[in-house]
């Protein structure tokens, strides 16, 4: 059995949640049916308990690169902004991330989070929000009681309504914080491969993807769904040489899947919403 990743947006074995046991119970659908297939390939776990700022801050840096630039900027900024105590604090308290951010300068963040691209917009986009989160909720504590204890639609519309925060990343503070079940998260991977599939439409944006993935995979089963789809895409159904062109024996999913936009034969690769032009 493959392990889950050390270095991805769940953080790997110490980024929160627990193990549990995965139930590859019948599939009522083709979705489900690859999620428990999935089951067999890779780690069970549920998800929840990451800090929900450090998600969203982890998140908005993952934006437009890949985990291996944007975690060590991410690693960067805890040391530089999170690290020891907070000074101005009689009990010795932790520093608050929140408070820490939002009085950042940004020429110093954007030059500290330089690795994961596009850091100018990043650093302004993450002060913003750090002076939002402080002027609505007061800090750390007080957003994660928000993103926990309040109903996921709620959540999910607040951090919408955040510059620089979208659908995936709001989905994202949602499962690794929240631990809301019936969030799946779509990413680049999982837009690909799902369309690949024929589960959702050649043409199906981003947000129509997460709908029929939510509609057919049980609650319960959504986030290990995402990140398994996630190293699934990375290690079997990649951008420009999925498995399957080495034939069926080379994908576990072959038989689950239409090979949307894939020609084996002529060994041919297009998006799948560029299969019938």
């Amino acid at each position: 059995m493959s392990q889950e990743p050390d270095r991805n947006i769940s953080g790997g074995a110490d980024g929160g949640g627990t193990t549990a046991t995965f139930g590859a119970d019948s599939a009522e659908t083709r979705a489900a049916a690859v999620v428990n297939r999935l089951g067999d390939l890779y780690w069970q776990k549920t998800y929840g308990g990451r800090d929900a700022f450090e998600t969203l801050v982890r998140t908005i840096l993952s934006q437009n690169t890949s985990d291996a630039a944007s975690q060590p900027a991410h690693d960067a900024l805890l040391e530089r902004y999170a690290s020891g105590r907070d000074a101005n604090a009689d009990d010795g308290s932790e520093v608050d991330l929140v408070d820490a951010l939002a009085d950042a300068d940004q020429a110093t963040l954007a030059e500290t989070i330089s690795g994961a691209g596009l850091h100018n917009q990043k650093s302004t986009r993450i002060i913003d929000i750090a002076e939002r989160i402080r002027s609505e909720y007061g800090g750390e504590a007080e957003f994660d009681a928000f993103v926990r204890e309040q109903p996921a639609e709620s959540v999910r519309e607040t951090l919408l309504a955040m510059t620089g925060v979208g659908p995936k990343t709001a989905d994202c503070v949602l499962l690794f914080a929240g631990g809301q079940d019936g969030v799946f998260p779509v990413d680049t991977h999982v837009h690909r491969i799902y369309r690949r599939l024929g589960i959702a439409p050649p043409e199906a944006d981003h947000e129509d993807v997460r709908e029929i993935l939510e509609r057919d995979v049980p609650s319960e089963k959504c986030g290990f769904g995402h990140t398994a789809s996630i190293q699934f895409g990375r290690e079997y159904c990649s951008a420009r040489k999925p498995a399957c062109l080495d034939g069926p024996e080379a994908c576990p999913l072959y038989d689950l899947c239409d090979r949307v936009g894939l020609d084996p034969v002529a060994g041919e690769v297009v998006d799948p919403a560029d299969a019938n032009q």
